[in-house]
Parts: structure tokens; C-alpha cells; sequence
């Protein structure tokens, strides 16, 4: 069986992540090296994974390690510089979302990866490799539920994090790429369109330190479409119950419910709090599941000498948006994008 030889840049939490299913549960997948500015991070790669090639120079490890992949997995100020060293040096890439925080940035790695058709350039979205949201799209695709016409989606995060969050957001962009681009990109997906006009409200209600980060801990956007469909879009980095993110997809005829109630599993409790159902608690125990069919996709993409479905169009389009809704919300008015 051919191994690709892979790397992975950035080994923090997400990172980590990747790094474990790359290594652990995709047997085409050699990953040979690692490149971190945390000496904690390499210490991981090396003792866990037995990794020797580590660096803290990504220039450094894409021209001294022979390589046929990397996984950009890096702050999110740092993907796009990083996904075009990586194709520039020869690479197929795969990186975390967003592709970057501007337009401009997004622009120059499609036309960057435009000079590089035989090498791969994905961004991931993982929630479309979700067994129910694929299921449910799916159903669209079918006729199920008649024509879609809105789609009501959300993004939360249990309120444990938040605090670490504020840190986060100086390299981020904020709630709305941070958070929302998810939603953004469902949106797009379910409705069959662009987006045309947004408008965003919200605040740092609990956190008064996103405020003066210039950012909120809650937030809803309301989008019209090219074709007149719509999208209630909400972030939250305060809920109490664990990580309630969900989808409704709404049709003349019908409606799809993805992902509510977020529950940890099927398991009822009755007790002296009444009848309830726990959460599941954090964005990874939702989507490990896709996380695994997102990252084992690329790879095979690559070894099948396929395209995959998700393109850098898309990315851009979901940060184009992503950037609407926070000058919308800077700037208190509606914002058209198109």
C-alpha cells in the first residue's frame, strides 16, 4: 500500500487532533514531521508520536523533509502564508478554516494554487462530512422537504472556554470567522446560493474583554440570498449546557432538524432536576466522527487522482461573508455584499 509522507504545521488543540488521526487511524498516511513555534507542541509529536523530524521553522521543514502533504492546522492569521509555501514547495495542502480573514488574502491563494492544478488546495469544513448533515442535504437534494427557503444555524460553545477565547481572537478575526463561517458555508450549501445582504447585532454581554478586543461573546446575523432565501446565523461562547450547535433547514414542504437537542447520546435522566438530556461537551465530541472522514477524504483525494467536492471558491466565498457580518456588527447597518 503507497504511504503518503505527510506533515502537519501547528499542534495546539485542533492540532493535536489532526495529528492523532493522521497518525493513528489513516494507514496511507506516514507523518514524518511537525513544525511548531511551542517547544510543549514538538515535545508532544516527538514522546506521542514518535515524530523526529520537528521544527520551529515551517520554511526550514518544507525544503529538509521530503514530503507529499501538509496539513496546515497554524493560527488562523497564519493559513494563507502557510498554504502557499506549501504549494510553492511542491505539496498537496489541507488546512483548517477559514482560508484567511480578508478577501484579499483568500484571492491570492486561489490565484497562487491556480499555477499548481496537478497539487491539492482544501479547505476544511468539516461539518459537511458529517454523516447527518450529509444525510440531510441529501434529503434536499431529493425534493423532501420542497424548495429551501431559510435556514435557521447556530454555533456554541460552552462558556468553560470562553475565557481562553479572548486570547484567541487577536489572531482569529473574531466571532463571526471564528464561529460563523461554519454556518456560513451550510447556509450556502443548503440554499443553493450567494449571499447578497446581512445585518448583525450582538455584545460582549458576559465578557466585557471581548468589547475592548473589539469582538462579542454573542452574536446573530440575519442574510438574504441572490435567490431571495433567507438565514438566521447565531454564535454564542457563553452557553452553559455544553457545545449546542445546530442546523434547521426549512422548505415548502417540509423541515430538517440537524444536530437538536445536542445531546451527549440517547440516554434520558430523571431525577431531582426534572427529566433531561446531557450535552455533549465540547465541538470535538460532536464531530470527531467527521473530523476522521474529512481528513481521510483529502488523503484519499490525492491517492484516487480525484477533486474534492469543497473548493477554495468556497472558502472564499464563506470569508467574504464572515467579514460582511463583522463590519455589519462594527458598524451597526446593512451591509450588501453583493
Amino acid at each position: 500500500m503507497k504511504k503518503l509522507k505527510v506533515a502537519i504545521v501547528g499542534l495546539g488543540r485542533m492540532g493535536e487532533a489532526y495529528a492523532k488521526n493522521l497518525h493513528y487511524k489513516i494507514p496511507q498516511v506516514d507523518l514524518v514531521a511537525a513544525c511548531s513555534i511551542n517547544p510543549t507542541e514538538l515535545a508532544f509529536a516527538e514522546k506521542e508520536l514518535g515524530i523526529t523530524n520537528t521544527f520551529s521553522d515551517y520554511d526550514r521543514m518544507l525544503k529538509d523533509v521530503a514530503l507529499d502533504a501538509v496539513f496546515v492546522i497554524s493560527s488562523t492569521d497564519m493559513h494563507a502564508t502557510h498554504i502557499i509555501k506549501g504549494l510553492k514547495a511542491g505539496l498537496h495542502v489541507f488546512s483548517e478554516k477559514p482560508l484567511a480573514i480578508t478577501e484579499e488574502a483568500c484571492k491570492k491563494v486561489e490565484a497562487v494554487a491556480a499555477n499548481y492544478p496537478n497539487q491539492l488546495a482544501v479547505v476544511g469544513f468539516v461539518r459537511r462530512f458529517d454523516p447527518s448533515y450529509k444525510y440531510a442535504k441529501d434529503k434536499v437534494d431529493a425534493g423532501a422537504i420542497g424548495k429551501p427557503y431559510l435556514v435557521r444555524s447556530q454555533t456554541v460553545d460552552k462558556d468553560t472556554i470562553a475565557e481562553w477565547q479572548i486570547q484567541y481572537v487577536t489572531k482569529s478575526g473574531g466571532i463571526f470567522h471564528d464561529f460563523n463561517v461554519h454556518d456560513i458555508d451550510l447556509a450556502r450549501w443548503f440554499l443553493g446560493s450567494e449571499i447578497k445582504t446581512v445585518w448583525s447585532i450582538g455584545g460582549a454581554y458576559k465578557y466585557p474583554a471581548f468589547a475592548t478586543a473589539g469582538d462579542a461573546d454573542n452574536v446573530m446575523t440575519t442574510c438574504v440570498f441572490e435567490n431571495n432565501t433567507m438565514a438566521v446565523i447565531n454564535a454564542s461562547r457563553t452557553a452553559m449546557q455544553g457545545h449546542d450547535t445546530y442546523t434547521e433547514v426549512v422548505g415548502t414542504h417540509g423541515t430538517l432538524r440537524i444536530g437538536r437537542p445536542a445531546a451527549m447520546n440517547r440516554v434520558e435522566i430523571y431525577d431531582q432536576y426534572g427529566i433531561r438530556q446531557e450535552c455533549v461537551e465540547t465541538f470535538w465530541d460532536r464531530f470527531e466522527q467527521a473530523f476522521f472522514l474529512m481528513t481521510e477524504d483529502f488523503i484519499n483525494c490525492i491517492l484516487e487522482g480525484r477533486q474534492p467536492a469543497l473548493t477554495l471558491s468556497d472558502a472564499t466565498q464563506a470569508t467574504i461573508a464572515a467579514t460582511a457580518f463583522t463590519t455589519s456588527f462594527k458598524e451597526g447597518k446593512l451591509i450588501t455584499i453583493r
